[in-house]
């Protein structure tokens, strides 16, 4: 296995979109383009997910990679919540009826930045403009160190039945690298209160590969997260782009990461302690106990993957409102302005705020619906397709070599990726990623795969 490590351990694509951000924006993408695409899809009248982007944080994390504004100035709130509610009303007029929504997250940033009653404000405005499904499941991104009784409150008041924590590790040398102090009776407190106030889903984010960070660290933080239980826990690796600007991973130095062997051991290890305390794996970097939405959608293979991650909530079409989000419309992507000067600016020009995107041709949207099987059920057809024969020639060669390797099966068109290869999964999605193998774009782009 180490070997085969070794080998597939290269940068690449986390596949929450396809094609990638980093070959978005060809001549074919305008902002005109994006409206006639969200007015395509508006045809359908299905039911939306709605990604909330809330960018605020008072301290910086070096770890984290996500589009964040630092400030303690909480007199931030009330303009953004406006800003983000004009947003939606300019998409509810393309549109030209009003939205059901069936999926709603909260991300940041902080989300429990903002005060409960600003929360309200915002979750009132946005109920007020739209109809909620029948089968809704909100969601949101809370800080152990910040989110208090009133903040679960107030969200479960709205709807909102699942909350995920970002734990990451509870050594203190590795949480003074990252700038993330916390203590496990906090992350128990928040873990606790929102099961009382009635939180279905209760989720823990932990990161392996962190700066100083050991073996039994790993061991020691999941030991700690299995004593509370969560429903769900996500287990990623720490992807170290300090040259991306501004992300702020500047708090420690590249010796200071374990090596790539140490790191695997990590992840390896870490599985197995979950597994063996009655956690399945959904997919990649995420766990959820058997009796919980995922494990349930993943064993009947109606599990769904976008930019928000593994969902139960079947939706072809994601709004993301706020500085830096993205929308996907199915047959095309939009990012939001990253700058939040900029995002307001277009705002007041009555426009929405994007500035790039991609629209998607018939072999994009052939491959995506590959990549999404390999991606939520870890086995796709290649006979259900219309791609043209050299493509699947194509297709078939680069995937010979995971046949050699035994890492998957192909019997009459049929790919299916083995349990033990699951680790491999980004590599595998790769070999349909025909834009990315005509071009290879600069690695520093992309985190290891493994």
């Amino acid at each position: 296995m180490q070997n085969l490590i070794t080998k597939y351990n290269v940068a690449g694509p986390r596949y929450t979109s396809y094609p990638t951000v980093p070959y978005w924006g060809d001549e074919s993408f305008s902002y005109n383009r994006w409206l006639s695409t969200v007015r395509d899809s508006a045809i359908l009248q299905k039911p939306i997910s709605l990604y909330i982007h809330l960018p605020f944080c008072e301290s910086l994390c070096t770890f984290c990679a996500c589009n964040k504004r630092i400030t303690k100035r909480h007199l931030v709130e009330q303009p953004y919540i406006k800003a983000l509610l004009k947003e939606l009303d300019l998409y509810t007029n393309i549109y030209g009826f009003k939205l059901t929504v069936k999926d709603i997250h909260l991300g940041g940033g902080t989300p429990t930045f903002f005060s409960p009653e600003n929360l309200a404000k915002l979750l009132q405005g946005i109920l007020e403009r739209t109809f909620i499904a029948e089968d809704a499941a909100f969601s949101f991104e809370g800080h152990p160190n910040n989110t208090t009784y009133e903040h679960l409150k107030v969200l479960n008041d709205y709807h909102f039945n699942r909350v995920s924590y970002g734990i990451q590790d509870y050594n203190e040398t590795v949480q003074k690298a990252i700038n993330r102090i916390q203590s496990f009776d906090n992350v128990k407190y928040v873990t606790d209160t929102a099961r009382k106030v009635g939180y279905t889903s209760v989720g823990h984010d932990l990161i392996y590969g962190l700066p100083f960070q050991t073996v039994d660290h790993i061991l020691n933080t999941i030991d700690k997260t299995i004593e509370l239980r969560p429903d769900r826990i996500a287990f990623y690796s720490y992807a170290h782009t300090p040259w991306i600007k501004g992300n702020g991973q500047r708090g420690f130095k590249d010796s200071d990461l374990p090596n790539a062997e140490t790191k695997r051991l990590q992840y390896e290890l870490g599985k197995k302690m979950l597994e063996d305390n009655g956690y399945q794996e959904i997919g990649m970097d995420h766990f959820a106990l058997a009796q919980d939405e995922l494990s349930i959608a993943r064993q009947n293979k109606t599990l769904h993957r976008n930019f928000m991650g593994y969902t139960t909530q079947q939706t072809h079409h994601l709004i993301g409102l706020g500085v830096s989000s993205i929308s996907d419309a199915w047959f095309g992507f939009a990012q939001n302005e990253k700058q939040l000067e900029d995002y307001y600016e277009r705002l007041k020009e009555n426009k929405i705020p994007v500035f790039r995107g991609h629209i998607l041709t018939t072999k994009d949207l052939e491959i995506r619906q590959h990549i999404l099987n390999l991606m939520t059920k870890f086995e796709t057809d290649l006979s259900e397709t219309n791609l043209n024969v050299k493509t699947l020639q194509q297709i078939h060669h680069n995937l010979q070599t995971f046949i050699n390797d035994d890492l998957i099966e192909i019997n009459n068109q049929k790919i299916k990726v083995y349990d033990k290869s699951k680790a491999f999964i980004r590599n595998i999605c790769m070999a349909f990623d025909l834009r990315l193998l005509r071009k290879q774009p600069d690695t520093r782009l992309f985190s290891m795969t493994i």
